[in-house]
């Protein structure tokens, strides 16, 4: 499969919307989309295609020096296949091509494919922030990527 990634538009946020209600159970809503692309000069947000169709989207600010990934999801239907891999590279290459090389997210404890996906990309398990996930309490994982190695 040959996926392309551009930067993301509002015009993609019905689709963005759809992946984004499938893949968390606490969603962002269209509105918050739509200021991180409108209003938030330190956003970076982007989108992963396949023949055409949005299959996955990340998201990250670029904050000083260093670089937060907000986000990242793939199409339930696709996962397993490299998506959220490129996704994350290019996220890690935009950061570099920043002059940014320490990046920074919070995973769910128990998302095992996210937590393996973010150690293959380098990230390492740095803190733990209790209950930080909103639905149920469960504690997020605070990863880094220091010197974009």
């Amino acid at each position: 499969m040959e996926i392309g990634i551009r930067r993301m538009e509002t015009k993609d946020l019905d689709r963005v919307m759809e992946i984004e209600k499938e893949s968390f159970s606490v969603p962002w809503s269209r509105n918050a989309y739509e200021s991180e692309l409108l209003k938030n000069s330190l956003s970076v947000y982007i989108v992963a295609q396949a023949e055409g169709q949005i299959v996955g989207y990340g998201g990250m600010w670029l904050i000083l020096d260093e670089a937060h990934i907000t986000n990242v999801a793939v199409e339930k239907s696709l996962r397993g296949n490299g998506i959220g891999e490129k996704i994350v590279e290019f996220l890690v290459e935009e950061a570099s091509r920043s002059g940014i090389n320490s990046l920074t997210l919070e995973v769910r404890e128990n998302n095992e494919p996210a937590r393996r996906l973010y150690e293959k990309m380098g990230f390492l398990v740095e803190g733990i922030r209790p209950g930080y996930y909103q639905d149920n309490k469960e504690d997020g994982l605070i990863m880094w990527k220091r010197g974009n190695k």
